[in-house]
């Protein structure tokens, strides 16, 4: 029993992605200023729909934006790689 709860928790680890720390406007709006980020309007084309909401994150030591994307009349998150 030991050995099975042992090796779900390694791969619940292994599974889970890298918690993502959002910034706030200004934080983002400081990142992309100084080139470590790309802009919102440059990763626009890799939504895939109407954009609702974007937050610039830094996840797993690169920067990412997580959108909230209307797809076909249901919103869906949509993570987009953001660093440069």
């Amino acid at each position: 029993m030991k050995k099975k709860l042992g090796l779900l928790i390694l791969f619940l680890l292994v599974a889970a992605p890298a918690e993502a720390a959002c910034l706030s406007q200004g934080q983002a709006r400081q990142v992309v200023a100084s080139g470590q980020a790309k802009s919102l309007g440059s990763v626009r084309g890799q939504a895939g729909g109407e954009i609702v909401k974007a937050q610039l994150c830094k996840q797993g030591g690169r920067y990412v934006y997580r959108l909230q994307v209307l797809v076909n009349g249901k919103v869906r998150t949509k993570v987009v790689n953001a660093s440069r």
